[in-house]
């Protein structure tokens, strides 16, 4: 855990806004924690998979994840990365996302946020330190939310499903076959589904097929590897999938340049 001692070595109460830096090895997973501020989690390089209580979010350089202050959450390193953090203050959240969602990061919020881990803290009011933090929060507030998250069922039968479909992501079976081995008719795994994590039983299958592909396109596996293994008949298929749901290729989706 020594790569995690600074977790709450951060100066949460000295500005509103404060960015922080830090860098980790791939493979490296932090302990179950929470801030008392709201947190921007963004990797200039690397990809991260963030847990919380409310789902889990696949993050590459072209997102960030923001966490709702109080969020506990656990954060998987799927390949080095180099973290740059900024916490925002209680007292400055006006207009800022109220729950957890990922965010597409503009180039303009990653040169700020990078700007931001070398200002000093506390910074004078109405200096270049403080605008740059305020335009920090126009960006975040200007930025579209991105589906990226993957809501957990309550219930006990709906979680076990679920975790046999995240073991088994390119499991081809029907919502018939899924009902049946759950000892429900169709019509009622779909309404669980549907009320318990706000997608249907489909959208979920798809949404997690696409949080498998992200995780081991991130850890090196070829686009043919991925799109074979969650039972996609081809790249190209997969591809489209892909393009469809996240808006670019998968080398372009983690490409920063």
């Amino acid at each position: 855990m020594a790569d995690f001692d600074h977790l709450h070595d951060y100066d949460g109460g000295a500005a509103p806004v404060v960015g922080k830096a830090r860098d980790y090895a791939a493979g490296g997973v932090s302990p179950r924690h929470a801030h008392p501020t709201a947190q921007l989690l963004y990797a200039v390089e690397g990809v991260m998979m963030v847990t919380t209580d409310q789902g889990r979010w696949i993050v590459p350089p072209t997102r960030g994840i923001w966490l709702p202050i109080a969020t506990w959450h656990q954060v998987n390193m799927l390949s080095r990365v180099r973290m740059r953090t900024v916490y925002v203050r209680g007292d400055a959240l006006a207009g800022l996302p109220a729950e957890c969602c990922v965010l597409a990061v503009s180039p303009l919020l990653r040169e700020l946020i990078q700007a931001a881990t070398g200002i000093a803290v506390p910074y004078p009011p109405d200096s270049r330190a403080e605008r740059v933090m305020r335009l920090i929060l126009d960006e975040i507030r200007s930025l579209p939310s991105l589906a990226l998250s993957l809501p957990q069922p309550a219930s006990a039968a709906l979680d076990q499903l679920c975790r046999q479909l995240l073991s088994h992501p390119g499991d081809a079976r029907g919502v018939a076959e899924w009902a049946a081995q759950a000892a429900m008719d169709p019509r009622t795994l779909q309404r669980r589904f549907q009320r318990e994590t706000g997608l249907s039983f489909g959208q979920w299958r798809r949404q997690a097929r696409l949080i498998a592909a992200l995780e081991r396109l991130a850890r090196g596996a070829s686009v043919l590897e991925v799109a074979l293994d969650l039972g996609y008949a081809s790249p190209s298929a997969f591809s489209t999938m892909f393009k469809r749901e996240l808006g670019a290729s998968p080398s372009a989706f983690f490409d920063v340049s």
